[in-house]
């Protein structure tokens, strides 16, 4: 039997890329999927141009790809339109099944404004006839390591709590799944995954973190939401981006991302009960990263322990201290990477 052939989008990115690597390292077919072939690494042999509201060339892409790994667009007013025009393109082409990164708690009246968006990508695969796995992942750790880079986090978050997930493990997990679904396996059909850190912490939490383990003195500054829009008021950015930093905050305040320790597990509620498994088989292994420790409960409640937490995602380097005294943030590296611009930073 031929191995089924996987596509990559998003393969020149933090998550695409780390996933082509993983399926590359694999011994896994992969198609990348790039908007600029001079970026595609190296070492890929086939690499297909394509953007995702260019529904021709994305027909041609996707045309011989059994299985998917979509990488959410980057946040736009028309990212759903992109998304949709993807999938329809999925579809001519005989895609089979599609694994995608959604947001977690994605609903149509989700605080976070772009979990709405996600909500919406996710019902037209449902309704699509493709088969689809979906990762619901948190806001990234590296984020709020980017956005305390000039010594303070500033929002209205108040006491809530985050379950931040590192980008190496979402990575991991869309990897592991990827190689299940090319391996036969059916077990993450239909299926939606939490993928969350080890903890979920507050933003005065978070600071105090960043300032142990950087020596960069980090506080949190706590904003009504009026004066988060006030303080955002001189980008020159849309409403609907606007409403996107703030709403990252307002979130957390709701409780919408206090999940953490698991990847849940969510279960259409039209599907018949799951036996119970016998102790010891109720774990599945669907990451050798660090320590071997990601580990997912195939069970109707959760899943436990991922490894990266905001401690770990840290990694230190000797400080600089300019004139002023302040502490160079460029000096702290992330562990996972961070995108160019704070926009493109959020797990959304």
């Amino acid at each position: 039997m031929n191995q089924p052939l996987i596509a990559v989008t998003g393969a020149t990115g933090k998550i695409g890329g780390a996933v082509a690597e993983m399926l590359c390292e694999g011994d896994l077919e992969a198609r990348l999927l790039v908007r600029d072939a001079c970026r595609a690494p190296g070492w890929a042999q086939d690499v297909a141009v394509t953007g995702y509201a260019d529904r021709a060339t994305a027909i041609e892409a996707l045309t011989g790809v059994d299985i998917l790994f979509m990488v959410s667009a980057a946040e736009s007013e028309d990212r759903l339109e992109q998304h949709l025009a993807f999938i329809a393109a999925a579809v001519q082409a005989g895609v089979k099944h599609v694994v995608y990164t959604s947001f977690l708690g994605a609903s149509p009246q989700a605080t976070f404004t772009l979990a709405r968006t996600h909500w919406s990508t996710e019902q037209a695969l449902r309704d699509s006839g493709m088969g689809c796995t979906l990762l619901r992942d948190s806001f990234y750790t590296d984020f709020f390591i980017d956005i305390a880079g000039e010594g303070s986090i500033t929002g209205p978050a108040g006491d809530g709590r985050v379950g931040a997930v590192a980008r190496a493990d979402v990575a991991a997990s869309a990897a592991a799944i990827l190689k299940d679904l090319a391996a036969g396996e059916r077990c993450h059909d239909g299926v939606t995954y939490d993928l969350t850190g080890p903890e979920a912490f507050t933003m005065e939490e978070a600071a105090r973190t960043i300032t142990e383990v950087t020596g960069c003195k980090t506080v949190y500054h706590e904003e009504t939401i009026e004066e988060a829009y006030g303080s955002r008021a001189h980008y020159d950015v849309p409403d609907w981006e606007k409403d996107a930093w703030v709403s990252t905050y307002t979130a957390i305040a709701a409780g919408e991302l206090d999940v953490s320790l698991r990847c849940r597990r969510a279960v259409d509620r039209a599907s018949p009960p799951q036996p119970a498994r016998p102790p010891g088989q109720e774990l599945i292994e669907l990451s050798r990263g660090a320590a071997n420790r990601l580990l997912v409960q195939r069970a109707d409640n959760d899943v436990v322990d991922v490894h990266l937490g905001l401690r770990e995602a840290l990694v230190v380097q000797p400080a600089s201290v300019d004139a002023a005294g302040v502490c160079r943030q460029a000096d702290v590296v992330c562990g996972v990477g961070a995108e160019a611009g704070i926009e493109f930073l959020l797990g959304g």
